[in-house]
């Protein structure tokens, strides 16, 4: 009589031994996928230092004489550096003046037009309107409608009402919002869900405390992004103050730069130049590093919805 001998059983892995598995340290990476590293790093850091030398040459010249402007091999540290530059500028022009029309009109234009581009944009996205599919569309269709068709007739409409060579026609078309702002704000809101805006309702509060206390929290860092932008466009603007600002005392900063550089460039004098404009960077240099928190969580938010 024969007997059959066992056969072996296939055994299931425990969890010991799958957590073990996990605790294995993977393979090393490849020489070809390091070496891809290197070679988009230095890619990178190439484009970076394209885009920084203009920069760091401006700075650079503002700190120069006139003569060493033009020595050959150009000088990228000055030795010694003009500070002197700097204090001269604020003689040279009415420089001050510039800064503090600039502000006016940026400071203005952004922080009421993007108050009016949130809540336009929570009312397309959250609230029940007739026909708001529509008006939303003509908004977006007015984007493809360039400045210098407008120019003309925003004009004599400005002129008619006296506002010419005021700030007014700088500031008046921007509070009102902006059509890009509003889409893009738009589009973050449709990740919210309907049902916390309804249980706000449910509870008795009211669209501006919804938007205030629940919607605007969310959006912050989507808003600072759009703000330094904006702010950007609005700050660096030429086409319009040059159509309608014409007295020195209303003149805004790029204006006074653009004088700057009629007068003194004929006298070959381009570190006053520089300095001016190394001036006029440090707003909007010190807006991004306010705002740099909220742009990095806006594009990482971004990015984990898509």
């Amino acid at each position: 009589m024969t007997t059959l001998a066992p056969q072996p059983t296939e055994s299931k892995p425990s969890a010991v031994s799958s957590r073990n598995q996990k605790l294995i340290p993977s393979r090393p990476r490849s020489a070809g996928y390091r070496m891809g590293n290197w070679i988009v790093g230095l890619i990178l850091s190439l484009g970076g230092i394209t885009m920084i030398a203009p920069l760091i040459w401006m700075f650079s010249t503002s700190l120069k004489t006139r003569e060493a402007v033009f020595s050959l091999p150009p000088q990228w540290i000055p030795d010694p550096a003009q500070w002197d530059n700097y204090l001269r500028v604020w003689d040279a022009g009415p420089l001050l003046t510039g800064i503090t029309n600039s502000a006016i009109v940026a400071v203005s234009v952004t922080v009421v037009g993007g108050a009016a581009s949130a809540l336009a944009a929570y009312a397309f996205a959250k609230m029940r309107l007739p026909y708001k599919g529509v008006i939303f569309l003509g908004l977006l269709t007015a984007i493809m409608v360039p400045f210098p068709t407008l120019m003309i007739p925003q004009f004599q409409i400005f002129a008619t009402a006296g506002l010419v060579d005021t700030l007014w026609p700088l500031i008046l078309p921007a509070i009102f919002g902006n059509i890009v702002m509003v889409f893009f704000l738009r589009q973050y809101l449709d990740s919210v869900p309907d049902s916390i805006i309804e249980a706000a309702k449910i509870d008795g509060a009211t669209h501006l405390q919804i938007f205030w206390r629940l919607i605007f929290p969310i959006i912050r860092p989507a808003i600072a992004a759009q703000f330094i932008l904006w702010f950007m466009a609005v700050w660096n603007d030429y086409l319009a103050p040059i159509i309608y600002l014409n007295s020195p005392e209303v003149q805004t900063l790029q204006l006074v730069i653009a004088r700057f550089n009629a007068t003194y460039a004929s006298q070959t004098d381009y570190p006053l130049i520089m300095a001016a404009s190394c001036i006029a960077l440090v707003p909007v240099l010190t807006v991004f590093v306010i705002f740099q928190r909220q742009i990095i969580e806006s594009i990482a938010l971004t990015g984990s919805k898509g």
